[in-house]
């Protein structure tokens, strides 16, 4: 777990949003399109919301609910994420790309025919 790095993250208990500043590079109009998610994730579903990148450079999405909170919709969390990940998966890979290039220092190269690679199965 120590391996895991947070991109950003919604509570609907305390109604925050948090971005890691360690992403100020990540262009705003990107920054504002995940805040969006996130939002919108907590506000139709509840709980906590977050984006995480995992140690190869992939990144996540959790959700959690407290115990007592009998109103989060755990089948209806799972399809919202689906759902994020499906239109969004070119957003997803501008992220993973940027965080494997400027974090992991990855060359773009290697990423590209990795990729590439991958897309041929």
């Amino acid at each position: 777990m120590a391996d895991r790095v947070v991109l950003c993250g919604a509570n609907s208990y305390e109604q925050k949003y948090y971005f890691n500043k360690d992403f100020a590079l990540v262009p705003e109009e990107i920054q504002d399109e995940i805040h969006i998610i996130c939002v919108m994730f907590t506000e139709e579903i509840g709980g906590i919301f977050t984006m995480v990148f995992d140690e190869d450079g992939s990144l996540k999405i959790e959700t959690q609910a407290a115990d007592s909170d009998y109103l989060y919709d755990e089948i209806g969390a799972r399809l919202y994420v689906d759902k994020i990940t499906r239109y969004r998966q070119d957003l997803f890979r501008s992220l993973e790309m940027f965080y494997r290039v400027f974090v992991l220092g990855e060359k773009l190269e290697d990423i590209e025919k990795k990729m590439s690679d991958d897309e041929d199965f």
